[in-house]
C-alpha cells in the first residue's frame, strides 16, 4: 500500500504552486524556446524529461515524470495561438490598484463591457505597457496574470506574481528577474492605462495537477502505479445480474458485449473495454450503467463483517473531499482548452434509440443502498453522444423493463438535444416551481445565489448516473457533494492524457470502466517535446502494454465486410466478425459498378504541396479527381444528392479547406453542405454512407508523413458503411508497411484503379462494362478454395506493432495538423 507522506501539506499549496510556475515565465522566452524546440531533430540528453514507463516503482517516480511533461504540455497551449496566427486581440485596461498579498499581487482592473463575457476565471492573460506581435518589439514592462474573479460590472481581479522567475520546478530554482522588478514598479502607479490579451485557459491544468499530486490518495493507486492488478477478490463478494435483466442482455447484446459487461461483476477495481470501430461501444456502455444499477450481491453481508468496499483505508472519503476542496477551490466555468481539437462523436451501431416503451424501474430489495454512477469522456461531443443515447434508448431494470434513470448533465456547452438534462436547465425548472413569494421575497431575497448552488449540489446527490467531461469533474461542484460515486465509466479512455483520466477518480469510487480504443486516435497533445516522451500515451494504453487485461468488443455492426476485411486484418488481428444482418444492411444499388465500392482505391500521379509557413500538405489533383468522382456517383445515383450521406476525409487541414472551397465552386455554398468535409480527427466516432479518403502525399522517397500513423489510418479508412474509396499514389504509400499492405490488399481484390487525365475516362459506359468483366471472374473466383486463393495472391506483411513513434519531422507535422477544421477556420 501506498504510503500517505505528507501530500495533505502539499495539496493546500498545490494550486499556488503551480500558479506560481506559470505566471513567473517570460511569455516572449516560451515562444522563442518553442520554436527552437520544435526544429530539434533528437531528444535533449541534458533533459530532466524522462520517458514515460509502463510501470512506476512509486509515488515518486511517477511524479518526477508526469509533472515536468505536463509543464511542457502548458508551454505548448500557451504557445499555441501565436503559432497560429494569433487567436486573441489586445484590448485596453485600465490597472485602478494593485497590492500584494501572500506572495502574489493582486491587480484591480477596468475593463470594456464587451470583455466580461470573453473571460472566465483562470484565463492565462499577458499584461503589458504597449502591445506586441511575435517578439519582433519588446514591451517595457509585461508578465503574465490569471483572472481571479469579477468584483463588478467592469471590474476584473487578476493574480500576478513578481517575485521572480521559476526555471525548474522546485522554489529553490527561483531566481531574480529584471522584467518582473519593472513590472511590480509599473503597476504601482494607480490609474494607469495598459493592454492585454487573453492566451489560454488554466482550469484544466489545474485539475490534471492537482489529481497528478494527488496520486497516492486516488483509488487503487498501487494498480495505477504499477498497472497490474494485484487485488484478489474473494468470489464470495461478486455480484450477480437478476434473470430478467440477463435474458435482455443475452438477447440484445453479442458475446464480447456480454463479457465486457459481466466483467466488472468481481469488482475488479479497474475494467478495461476495447471498441474497435463499429462495435457498439455506447451500447455496451448502456449495458454496463443498467447492471451498475442493477447487479446485486451473490451473498448478502453477514453481521460481522459487509461487502469489501475499495476506498483506502487510510484515507477516507470524507478527508478525501476535503482534500480536494483545498487543492481545488476555484470554480469550473471555463472549458477545456484541448475541446477545440477534440473530434465530433457520433453512433458506434445502428442499435435503436427511439420508440421504447418506457416503465418505471423496479429496484431489488436485495439492493443496500442506491448506486451514484459518474461517467466521463474527454470532450463535450463524445459526452452528449452517451447522454443522447441515455434520453433516448434508456436503462433496463432488474425486469429487463426500458426507464429513463435519473441523470444530470454538469458542465459547460452541452448540445441542444440534451439540454433537458443539463445542470442550469434542472435547475431554473425547480427554481420555477417554487413558490414566487418564498423565492423573491423574505428573509431569501438576495440570496439567489446561494439557493441555486444548494440546488445543483442535490440534483447532483440525488442524480443516479451525473454526466462530466474529464476536466470538468474536478471542478468545486464536485467536492461539495455529500456523497462520492460507486462506479466511474470513462468513455473514449484512450483519447485522454494519463493526468486528465485521473481527475474524476478523486469522488471515493469501488471500480472504474476505461472504455476505448488505442488503435484509434490517441490523446491531443500539443507539445512535441511531451509527445516524444510519451505523455500522449493514454492511462488505457500503458495498462494494456504492461499486461493489464482487456475486453475487447469484436462484432461490428458498422462497415460492409469488403470495408471491415483490410482494418480487421491489419489492426485487430483478425478478430472483428460482422453481424449477421450488416451486409445486407450496407449493400447499395452504386455497388454494380465495382469503382463506387463497397472498397476502392484509385492510384493517381499527384503532386504534393506546402503552404508557405504551413505545416500541412495540399494535392491539387487529388482534390480535383474527387470532384469529379463525386459528380459521377451523384449524377448516376441521385438519392446520394439530397442528404449528407457522402463524406470527404483528409488527414491534412490545408487540403480540407481546399477541398471545402473547391467544392463551394462547384456546388454554391448551400449544395457544398451536402457533402461533409473535415480532417480525420474531426471525423473520429462518426460514419457516413460514403466515405472518400484523400491521402495527399505524393513523391519519390521523401516518405509520408505523419499519414504514417496507423491510427490515423485506422480511423480514416473506418468511417464509411456501404462505400470507402481511398485515393492516393501506390508508389508514395508503398514507402510505408500499412499504407503498403492496404495497396497489395487492394491489388489482390482487384479493387486497384489506375487514373491519369481526363479523369472522366473512369466513369464512361466503356470502363464499366470492363469492370463488369472483372465483377464475373471474381464470381468464378470465389468457387476457388481458400487455400488456393491465398496460393494465387501474394498476401500483405503482417503483423500488427500496436505503437507508433512519430519521426522528428512527422512529430512537427502532427501537432500542426490535430484537430479538426470547423467553419469559421477558412482562410
Amino acid at each position: 500500500m501506498v504510503a500517505m507522506g505528507g501530500s495533505a501539506a502539499i495539496a493546500s499549496n498545490l494550486q499556488n504552486r503551480l500558479q506560481k510556475m506559470v505566471l513567473s515565465w517570460d511569455y516572449l522566452r516560451l515562444l522563442s524556446e518553442m520554436k527552437v524546440s520544435t526544429k530539434k531533430k533528437k531528444k535533449d540528453s541534458g533533459s530532466v524529461l524522462r520517458e514515460v514507463p509502463l510501470s512506476f516503482s512509486d509515488v515518486k517516480e511517477y511524479l518526477s515524470v508526469f509533472e515536468p511533461l505536463l509543464f511542457e504540455e502548458v508551454k505548448a497551449q500557451i504557445c499555441r495561438g501565436e503559432e497560429e496566427g494569433g487567436s486573441f486581440e489586445w484590448e485596453m485596461i485600465a490597472v485602478i490598484k494593485c497590492e500584494k498579498a501572500h506572495d502574489f499581487h493582486f491587480a484591480q482592473v477596468a475593463v470594456q463591457a464587451h470583455m466580461m463575457e470573453q473571460l472566465s476565471d483562470n484565463d492565462l492573460i499577458i499584461v503589458s505597457k504597449e502591445k506586441f506581435q511575435d517578439g519582433s518589439t519588446i514591451p517595457s514592462a509585461y508578465a503574465f496574470a490569471s483572472v481571479e474573479g469579477r468584483e463588478g460590472k467592469q471590474t476584473l481581479k487578476l493574480r500576478l506574481f513578481l517575485e521572480g522567475e521559476f526555471t525548474g520546478l522546485n522554489e529553490k530554482t527561483l531566481s531574480r528577474s529584471s522584467r518582473l522588478l519593472k513590472m511590480a514598479k509599473a503597476l504601482q502607479t494607480a490609474n494607469t492605462a495598459w493592454w492585454m490579451m487573453k492566451v489560454s485557459n488554466l482550469s484544466t491544468i489545474i485539475r490534471e495537477y492537482t489529481a497528478l499530486q494527488s496520486v497516492n490518495h486516488l483509488p487503487f493507486a498501487d494498480v495505477i502505479l504499477s498497472g497490474q492488478d494485484k487485488i484478489k477478490i474473494n468470489d464470495s463478494s461478486d455480484s450477480i445480474i437478476p434473470p430478467k435483466l440477463m435474458g435482455f442482455l443475452l438477447e440484445n447484446h453479442n458475446e464480447s458485449q456480454i463479457q465486457a459487461i459481466k466483467a466488472g461483476l468481481a469488482h475488479t477495481p479497474m475494467v478495461l473495454i476495447q471498441g474497435p470501430p463499429g462495435t457498439g461501444k455506447t451500447q455496451t456502455i448502456l449495458g454496463l450503467l443498467s447492471v451498475a444499477l442493477h447487479a446485486v450481491p451473490s451473498q448478502l453481508p453477514s453481521k460481522s463483517g459487509g461487502q469489501r468496499l475499495y476506498v483506502r483505508e487510510d484515507f477516507p472519503v470524507e478527508k478525501k473531499f476535503d482534500h480536494w476542496l483545498k487543492a481545488s477551490p476555484w470554480l469550473g466555468k471555463a472549458g477545456n482548452p484541448r475541446d477545440m481539437l477534440m473530434p465530433c462523436d457520433g453512433d458506434d451501431g445502428f442499435f435503436p434509440t427511439t420508440n421504447n416503451d418506457f416503465k418505471l424501474e423496479v429496484v431489488s430489495a436485495k439492493r443496500k443502498h442506491r448506486v451514484h454512477v459518474l461517467v466521463c469522456a474527454p470532450s463535450n461531443s463524445a459526452l452528449d453522444e452517451i447522454v443522447l443515447r441515455l434520453m433516448n434508448t434508456g436503462l433496463r431494470d432488474e425486469n429487463g423493463q426500458a426507464f429513463i434513470p435519473s441523470i444530470v448533465r454538469i458542465g459547460v456547452n452541452p448540445h441542444h438535444s440534451v439540454q433537458s438534462v443539463s445542470m442550469d436547465y434542472l435547475v431554473e425548472q425547480r427554481l420555477s416551481s417554487m413558490d414566487r413569494g418564498i423565492a423573491t421575497s423574505g428573509p431569501r431575497a438576495g440570496s439567489a445565489g446561494m439557493e441555486r448552488e444548494r440546488m445543483r449540489l442535490s440534483i447532483m446527490n440525488e442524480a443516479a448516473i451525473v454526466c462530466s467531461t474529464l476536466s470538468f469533474s474536478g471542478s468545486g461542484v464536485f467536492h461539495r457533494m455529500n456523497r462520492g460515486f460507486d462506479v466511474v465509466i470513462i468513455d473514449e479512455a484512450a483519447q485522454a492524457v494519463e493526468p486528465s483520466t485521473l481527475v474524476p477518480l478523486a469522488h471515493g469510487c469501488k471500480q472504474v470502466f476505461l472504455v476505448g480504443d488505442p488503435l484509434q486516435l490517441p490523446a491531443t497533445v500539443l507539445s512535441t517535446v511531451a509527445i516524444q516522451h510519451g505523455y500522449s500515451m493514454s492511462l488505457f494504453k500503458r495498462f494494456q502494454k504492461a499486461g493489464y487485461p482487456v475486453h475487447m468488443l469484436k462484432t461490428q455492426y458498422r462497415m460492409h465486410p469488403q470495408i471491415r476485411e483490410f482494418p480487421s486484418e491489419e489492426f485487430y488481428d483478425e478478430a472483428l466478425i460482422d453481424g449477421s444482418s450488416v451486409e445486407a444492411q450496407t449493400n447499395r444499388p452504386w455497388h454494380i459498378h465495382r469503382c463506387f465500392g463497397p472498397f476502392s482505391f484509385f492510384d493517381i500521379d499527384g503532386e504534393e504541396t506546402q503552404p508557405v509557413g504551413s505545416g500541412s500538405w495540399v494535392n491539387n489533383e487529388e482534390v480535383e479527381f474527387v470532384l469529379v468522382l463525386y459528380r459521377h456517383l451523384i449524377a448516376r445515383f441521385p438519392e446520394l444528392k439530397g442528404g449528407s450521406d457522402v463524406a470527404v476525409i483528409s488527414p491534412y487541414k490545408q487540403q480540407v479547406k481546399l477541398f471545402r472551397q473547391r467544392f463551394r465552386d462547384l456546388l454554391g455554398t448551400e449544395g457544398a453542405h451536402a457533402v461533409d468535409v473535415n480532417t480525420v480527427d474531426g471525423f473520429q466516432g462518426r460514419e457516413k454512407d460514403v466515405a472518400i479518403f484523400s491521402c495527399v502525399r505524393a513523391n519519390s522517397g521523401k516518405g509520408i508523413g505523419f499519414l504514417s500513423d496507423f491510427r490515423r489510418m485506422n480511423v480514416g479508412l473506418t468511417r464509411a458503411r456501404s462505400s470507402m474509396l481511398v485515393v492516393g499514389s501506390a508508389s508514395t504509400l508503398m514507402q510505408d508497411k500499412h499504407w503498403g499492405n492496404l495497396v497489395k490488399s487492394a491489388q489482390r481484390r482487384k479493387r486497384i484503379f489506375k487514373v491519369s487525365k481526363p479523369y472522366h475516362n473512369l466513369f464512361t459506359d466503356e470502363s464499366f462494362a470492363a469492370m463488369k468483366k472483372i465483377d464475373m471472374e471474381e464470381i468464378d473466383e470465389q468457387k476457388c478454395s481458400a487455400e488456393e486463393r491465398a496460393m494465387m495472391s501474394e498476401a500483405p506483411e503482417h503483423r500488427m506493432d500496436d505503437s507508433h513513434e512519430y519521426s522528428d519531422d512527422e512529430l512537427v507535422e502532427a501537432v500542426e495538423n490535430f484537430g479538426e477544421v470547423k467553419e469559421d477556420e477558412e482562410d
